[in-house]
């Protein structure tokens, strides 16, 4: 019968291996997480132009509206963050509609082109698959 002591001993055996395997992971998984999210937030800006050209979507007559859509990554420390996004106005009525007086009084009854919700959930899985699969013991 073994004592509790000399199984801790046999376990420890191998803990330089580990830990030289988990530092060695450790310095693949920033990188390879900030690839992931930038090709994901690139691939999800393409997705939302492609909808904003007509129906369903929007319809964008002069293409200002699809190139306003931009996408950036920012990391800090073991955060990554990617934002996708458009500093045009109407973009929030384009995919959610509008019904009422704007600020100038105007009378709107603008149903919704969903684009942007759309693109997210066709990205969506395969963001997190791609993620699952960094993340998996290799």
């Amino acid at each position: 019968m073994t004592s509790p002591r000399s199984s801790r001993v046999g376990a420890s055996g191998n803990a330089a291996e580990i830990a030289a395997r988990l530092d060695a992971r450790a310095a693949r998984s920033l990188p390879e997480t900030v690839a992931i999210v930038q090709h994901y937030a690139m691939l999800l800006e393409t997705r939302i132009k492609a909808k904003a050209s007509g129906r369903p979507g929007p319809n964008a007559p002069t293409g200002d509206y699809r190139r306003s859509w931009t996408h950036q990554i920012a990391t800090n420390g073991a955060l990554v963050v990617g934002t996708v996004g458009t500093n045009k106005p109407q973009a929030r009525r384009l995919e959610f509609g509008f019904v009422g007086a704007d600020s100038l009084g105007r009378i709107y009854n603008q149903p919704p082109f969903p684009h942007v919700g759309p693109a997210v959930e066709e990205i969506r899985p395969l963001f997190i698959a791609a993620l699952a699969d960094s993340i998996a013991d290799r």
